[in-house]
């Protein structure tokens, strides 16, 4: 399957600025009873934390917003993954050797981030919606949250990295 460039770098930007917005969602959950906001919920590594995190939620009115912060992470995810995996997918037939290796590494960070992060926030999203932390469920989601992590991270400097490799061999040429 051919992708072209601007596809992908419409994708990628677009999961960039999905992140923004649903950072801002995230900042309302940072609470007194919760000061790492969702970042705890995801590193909660047992029912009863989550649970600690959900009734600290519930006390301050906040289940519906941390609904809708998940929901908005599950956009985001979608958006930002499969920019990553179509800018890997351009890339990796580049015409040089540096843009080939940028364009695996983009496409294998982004397939590791989509399936880990959908599986973290679906884990959440699931003990959210039935109000009642699952220690499967908990342990499932902190034990991907590292991975996840460190795909996001590894795509977004790939593409970065990608992006401009590109550009200045295209001026070099």
């Amino acid at each position: 399957m051919s992708v072209s460039k601007k596809t992908a770098v419409m994708w990628w930007v677009g999961g960039l600025i999905a992140f923004g917005i649903t950072l801002y969602f995230h900042i309302p959950l940072i609470t007194d009873g919760v000061p790492g906001g969702i970042t705890e919920h995801q590193r909660a590594p047992d029912a009863a934390t989550v649970n600690a995190i959900q009734s600290s939620w519930a006390a301050d009115g906040l289940m519906g917003a941390a609904s809708l912060a998940m929901i908005t992470d599950l956009i985001f995810i979608g958006i930002y993954g499969i920019g990553c995996v179509l800018a890997g997918q351009y890339y990796r037939s580049g015409r040089n050797s540096v843009l080939r290796i940028l364009g695996w590494a983009a496409l294998i960070s982004g397939v590791i981030f989509l399936i880990t992060d959908y599986g973290e926030t679906i884990a959440q999203f699931m003990q959210l919606t039935n109000e009642a932390g699952d220690d499967d469920l908990a342990a499932f989601a902190s034990t991907l949250r590292p991975v996840k992590m460190l795909t996001w991270t590894t795509g977004f400097f790939t593409v970065l990295a990608a992006l401009l490799a590109d550009r200045f061999s295209s001026n070099a040429a």
